[in-house]
């Protein structure tokens, strides 16, 4: 029989151990010798912002002929684009003049010859973009020509539009851009200043036939209430390096306002050499 002191102790120690937890065994890392390891906590690590970046090149063609008659064409153009962040800027300079020399024979048989200007015409593009997401972006462009031998001698056009990137592929892109503007004009023929709002689209298709050709397609659409303007730019270049590259382009240009007996369409055919830096 045992004691009752026995039996209380007994049952304080049964109480004790029974009301305090036994301790749990912490997780612990360790090495492939068996040395202990200390868990670093992890911190979110932010995305350092895109550092600024130039490009942009120029092209050149230049054309003469000699003989009975003599003809010279030229043509050229700048581009540059910065990006920073969530913006991208982009400008254009294009210029195309061509003169012919004539020879006049007078009733007394005095011969005259000198040189006429044939195309004089320069022009200045600006885009200003920022990046809603992936595809879209929100743009500011401006554009200003000067043709002396068009029917509309001097335009200027700022318009803002809404832009989507609708094919993104390793070779295919198709940009697209749509939204409202104004613009002013000088009409040649009805010698007045003329000024509307407009509607202005643009669409930019690019496809890569191979690692070094590509073909590029830009269509842009002026449409107000005066004059519907539009310009279409195809061009096939093939690259020799990393920076020089040889274009063949062709370029039409409409106007739905002209003068009965000037034609609504022009057309241009070039062949430029192309340097680009990156």
């Amino acid at each position: 029989m045992v004691p009752d002191n026995t039996k209380s102790a007994a049952s304080l120690a049964v109480v004790k151990s029974v009301g305090k937890p036994a301790p749990v065994a912490k997780a612990q890392l360790f090495d492939k010798h068996g040395t202990p390891q200390i868990r670093k906590p992890q911190v979110a690590i932010e995305a350092a912002p895109q550092a600024p970046h130039w490009s942009g090149g120029g092209e050149f063609g230049y054309a003469s002929a000699k003989g009975n008659s003599n003809t010279e064409s030229l043509n050229g153009k700048l581009d540059f684009k910065y990006s920073q962040g969530l913006w991208k800027h982009s400008a254009n300079v294009t210029a195309l003049r061509s003169s012919s020399e004539y020879m006049r024979i007078d009733d007394d048989g005095s011969v005259h010859s000198g040189s006429n200007t044939t195309a004089n015409r320069y022009a200045l593009g600006i885009n200003s973009g920022y990046s809603m997401d992936e595809r879209g972006t929100l743009n500011a462009t401006y554009r200003q020509e000067k043709d002396d031998f068009g029917s509309f001698s001097r335009q200027r056009s700022l318009a803002f539009s809404y832009g989507n990137r609708v094919v993104d592929g390793d070779r295919v892109q198709l940009d697209l851009q749509f939204g409202p503007g104004y613009r002013r004009a000088y009409d040649t023929v009805q010698q007045r200043m003329e000024a509307s709002v407009i509607g202005r689209g643009l669409a930019d298709f690019r496809v890569g036939l191979t690692d070094n050709t590509e073909v590029v397609n830009k269509l842009l659409v002026e449409s107000g209430k005066y004059n519907t303007f539009a310009q279409n730019d195809l061009g096939v270049s093939v690259t020799m390096n990393s920076h020089l590259a040889l274009k063949a382009g062709w370029q039409a240009r409409h106007n739905s306002d002209v003068e009965a007996d000037d034609k609504r369409t022009d057309t241009l055919t070039t062949m430029n050499v192309v340097y680009r830096f990156k």
